[in-house]
């Protein structure tokens, strides 16, 4: 090994283990299930971002007694030394240092070649893949709401799949505090931007949504919020933002951030009435909210002024404005920055851990569809947490309880 792959994997670990401390309760979790090799046996493929927190997952996975194989749900996001920590430690990893949907769509194949039994996905694009292959898949999970949207777009489904992202302890704190925070952050590191001031549009006003919109407003800016669904765009209304349609706010926005999963939020139509200096970047989870074709097409000599930003110029009557766009239209919290932090994905890869294990022990039994996560699963993550926070709350009394029955 030279020296530089054995730096690499030393800094991997230590990024291992400063996630593994800040995430308690999946430490604890592991710690007790791996006493006895509880998914001894088991082969899990696995499509996530490859960070220090999913690290963290995977390693439980593997102290727990299962054999992991991983590939990248956005290749742009892997951290280099956490995955060189990961290969070193015996995780298979299907990885390639030059990205293009082949090789993204070739990996999960590789992973898929291992024969897991259970699949863990973010996005959707693993699950499909193994139904249209129809591998003999058992059982899944799936992290995200565009993944557990797409799938349940699908007529048939050979295999029961838990969808993480509908437990509260998933959608609450990684999708609104953990995102709505890191995205902020990108945005910040990647253009040195001052926020206070600025004028924001946030598309979408789902768990993500909500999320950025009120970071954003707590650093200052003046936002405004994009909806297709109305009781999504009433709760914005009173949550206290504006709401108008995103072609009346083109014109003297500063930044826009997509958080739908949907295609083409921000496309063709819209780029010509943004002013000069306007900065768009992508909080949901493909690269297909902004439509950077169309912007590839308007401008073939884009560059980049700094990492991450891609400057296109586009003819304003006599003259060109300057539109800025983050990450090539990728989810720029992963690729501008870290991600989400320990402490929420600790949150999160608890569902899954969680998750995986009931699976383990019931798929056979469960219905070969989508559902949310078990309420002893959510609830036992609740108290989990409490104690991780070392939060103390109040218990109902035996005549409240009796109240609720009456």
């Amino acid at each position: 090994m030279n020296n530089k792959i054995k730096n690499s994997n030393q800094n991997g670990q230590k990024k291992y283990l400063w996630a593994k401390n800040q995430m308690p309760i999946l430490r604890k979790l592991v710690q007790k299930y791996s006493q006895n090799n509880t998914l001894k046996g088991l082969d899990i493929g696995v499509c996530l971002h490859i960070t220090k927190e999913t690290s963290v997952l995977i390693m439980g996975l593997k102290e727990t007694g299962a054999n992991v194989s991983l590939c990248s749900a956005n290749p742009l996001s892997t951290k280099t030394e956490v995955r060189d920590f990961l290969k070193e430690s015996g995780i298979r990893i299907f990885t390639d240092k030059n990205y293009n949907l082949d090789s993204f769509y070739s990996n999960m194949d590789k992973v898929l070649d291992t024969k897991p039994q259970i699949i863990i996905d973010d996005g959707g694009e693993l699950h499909k893949k193994a139904i249209r292959r129809k591998d003999p898949i058992r059982g899944g999970t799936e992290e995200t709401t565009s993944g557990v949207n797409r799938l349940r777009a699908l007529s048939d489904i050979p295999y029961p799949v838990i969808a993480v992202n509908q437990s509260i302890t998933k959608h609450l704190f990684d999708n609104t505090f953990g995102t709505g925070q890191s995205i902020m952050e990108s945005i910040i590191k990647t253009t040195s931007v001052l926020i206070a001031s600025k004028r924001i549009v946030v598309c979408g006003y789902g768990w993500v949504g909500k999320g950025v919109s009120k970071y954003a407003r707590g650093m200052g800016a003046k936002v405004s919020v994009t909806e297709t669904n109305p009781l999504k765009a009433i709760e914005a209304y009173l949550d206290g933002f504006e709401v108008a349609r995103l072609d009346k706010l083109l014109s003297h926005n500063d930044i826009f951030i997509t958080c739908t999963g949907q295609i083409n939020v921000i496309g063709r139509q819209h780029f010509d009435y943004l002013k000069d200096g306007a900065i768009l970047c992508n909080a949901g989870h493909f690269d297909v909210e902004i439509d950077v074709k169309a912007l590839d097409a308007i401008d073939p000599d884009a560059f980049e002024p700094v990492q991450n930003v891609t400057c296109y110029k586009i003819r304003d009557g006599l003259n060109k404005k300057k539109v800025f766009l983050l990450a090539r239209g990728r989810v720029v919290n992963l690729i501008g920055s870290e991600g989400n932090s320990p402490q929420v994905m600790d949150l999160s890869f608890t569902n899954q851990f969680l998750s995986i294990i009931y699976l383990f022990k019931y798929m056979e039994k469960l219905p070969k569809k989508v559902s949310p996560p078990p309420n002893k699963i959510q609830n036992q993550i609740s108290k989990l947490a409490l104690q991780a926070f070392g939060l103390d709350i109040d218990n109902l009394t035996l005549q409240q309880k009796e109240y609720f029955k009456s």
